[in-house]
């Protein structure tokens, strides 16, 4: 039986400029923005688009598992709007059969708000304080990229 959660996470950058570093690019800003998180990202299979494939690598301890693979599902670039489901490490397996999330990021008041929701298939070995971790950690990286746009002004225009 599938189950879901969802997080509003509100920034003080445009909903474009987010959504380019924070989702479309993470993969290269992460080691920059999350260096206390993410060691390395890369691609792995296609060109960013519908069907790519890339890979986090996580710092040693800094969570309860060392990589996660993410399968980006669909893309509509105009709408800052991303679908993905992880397909390999993190907490699949011992935690839950499947995830995927909807992540779409809209303007409010002068910035913007990310708004995810994430749909998982747990295991019996799941337990609920898994969702708080995981919301911690998803408002964490889009205040880093929040962070790091306000720092780099002209960074992902």
């Amino acid at each position: 039986m599938s189950s879901s959660w969802s997080l509003e996470v509100e920034c003080a950058v445009s909903a474009p400029r987010l959504f380019k570093a924070a989702v479309m690019e993470w993969h290269n800003l992460a080691p920059k923005a999350a260096s206390d998180k993410v060691v390395s990202a890369v691609p792995i299979e296609g060109d960013g688009k519908a069907g790519s494939i890339r890979q986090f690598n996580f710092v040693p301890g800094s969570m309860p598992f060392s990589f996660v693979k993410e399968r980006l599902d669909f893309i509509d670039i105009e709408k800052c709007e991303v679908k993905t489901t992880l397909i390999e490490g993190g907490p699949l397996v011992i935690y839950l059969e499947s995830t995927s999330s909807q992540i779409t990021i809209e303007p409010k008041d002068g910035g913007c708000v990310a708004k995810i929701v994430s749909t998982y298939t747990p295991l019996p070995a799941f337990e609920e304080k898994g969702i708080d971790m995981m919301k911690q950690e998803c408002t964490g990286l889009f205040k880093a990229a929040e962070a790091y746009l306000a720092a780099n002004p002209d960074a992902y225009n």
